[in-house]
């Protein structure tokens, strides 16, 4: 049984908000690390994940990777290299575990409608939801005054899930302007019990790793699917509208230069194709080949520039991101953005997404709490005004998969999609 560290993360970094005692005495006690695992992984939010969209929709492929699949992906890097950092990797494991169970249906698009719908009641945004999820809403012990506090996880891995941790509008640079943010404004007792006033913006080691397995997994796995679905060429590049994403999405300072010199240091990994995929074994093998290869490249960058071996727990230590590894990253991911998430049959498929998340957010808004599940219902007859009223739907519709989205609104609206 591993046990990595356990010394750097005292009582404070144990604590629940509900005191639990242990629950094992004829066999070796879990941790309280180990003990959050497991929660997250038996979670019903976890289980939604496997119908949510990553990229492309679930259904549309056997091969293309959904939030499920991806969030495993995160975690066994994550793992892998709190592991190689000496952090605490059932900590990192669990963040990236829980990373996108705050994402509605239809990924990343579902979050803007979402954001847009919920303005009246402070927004929508996907890790602010997770916290919500772990802290509330996946309902596992109650307080003393009979609400829920969720799964009831410890502070450090709570602490390590919130990779945004400031409030709507309050993003430090250099998030300033971005529409990201971890918390609700009726969630912040919650977080300022996870929080120490001291920390400010700085997000815990933990929380750098999961981010970072995030980005590693999403740029390498997102170009794999497409490369498999027949819509990138790695032979076959278009460099100038990838590096106009690159510099509007994640990089704005990044020069043409810098970008071609990145993009022919990635050509030069032994194992990128020569040759375009054809769908023969011999093909897939030398696409996984190259994934592996492309992350464990990464994950040795960073792992040699900041310093490893550690120990790198909680506020001891920050990350270091080559900024060649930034610029790979980023052009992995614009890759996968120019050919896939822009294509106009996606688009299409997206505004058709959008317009049925708003029909639906609004005939349930209109219904009321009978139209909800029990849960949401509930909360929706103890919500004190309009925008409560609302968040309570958003937070419902936030819940579904991709396909109870759509048969909910094929039910109460009558339409199909």
């Amino acid at each position: 049984m591993e046990r990595v560290n356990e010394g750097l993360y005292d009582d404070a970094a144990r604590e629940r908000v509900v005191a639990e005692p242990p629950k094992r005495v004829d066999a070796p006690e879990r941790t309280a690390f180990e003990r959050d695992r497991a929660r997250v992984v038996h979670a019903a939010s976890s289980r939604r994940l496997a119908a949510k969209t990553q990229v492309v929709g679930p259904q549309s492929d056997d091969f293309v990777r959904n939030r499920l699949t991806h969030s495993l992906e995160v975690a066994q890097v994550a793992r892998d290299l709190s592991r190689a950092l000496g952090s605490q990797p059932d900590i990192a494991e669990t963040a990236a575990l829980a990373h996108d169970l705050g994402h509605p249906p239809f990924g990343h698009n579902g979050e803007q409608a979402l954001a847009a719908l919920a303005e009246a009641c402070g927004g929508f945004e996907g890790n602010a939801q997770t916290l919500r999820i772990l802290t509330r809403l996946e309902a596992k012990t109650f307080d003393a005054d009979g609400r829920s506090v969720g799964l009831n996880l410890t502070r450090a891995t709570l602490d390590a899930c919130t990779k945004y941790p400031w409030r709507r509008g309050a993003a430090p640079a250099p998030f300033t302007g971005s529409p990201k943010f971890g918390v609700y404004d009726d969630d912040l007792p919650i977080f300022d019990w996870l929080r120490s006033p001291e920390t400010g913006h700085r997000r815990c080691v933990e929380a750098q790793i999961m981010d970072l397995a995030d980005d590693v997994a999403y740029s390498v796995h997102d170009v794999e699917d497409g490369v498999v679905a027949g819509r990138i060429d790695l032979t076959r590049l278009d460099a100038e509208p990838v590096w106009a994403i690159v510099r509007d999405w994640y990089l704005p300072d990044a020069s043409d230069d810098e970008l071609a010199a990145t993009l022919t240091g990635l050509r030069a990994v032994g194992s990128w194709p020569g040759s375009s995929y054809d769908g023969s074994r011999r093909s897939l093998a030398a696409l996984k080949n190259l994934t592996s290869d492309l992350i464990g490249r990464f994950c040795g960058a960073v792992q040699a520039a900041s310093g490893a071996p550690g120990p790198f727990a909680r506020y001891r230590a920050d990350l270091v991101v080559p900024p060649a590894t930034l610029r790979e990253i980023a052009v992995l991911k614009a890759i996968a953005v120019h050919y896939v998430m822009r294509s106009d049959d996606r688009r299409r498929v997206q505004e058709r997404q959008r317009e049925l998340l708003t029909e639906l957010v609004g005939v349930l808004v209109d219904r009321g709490p009978d139209a909800l599940d029990r849960p949401f219902g509930d909360d929706w007859r103890a919500a004190h005004d309009d925008a409560a009223r609302l968040r309570v739907v958003i937070d419902q519709v936030a819940s579904l998969t991709d396909v109870t989205a759509v048969s909910w609104h094929r039910r109460l609206t009558g339409g199909a999609r």
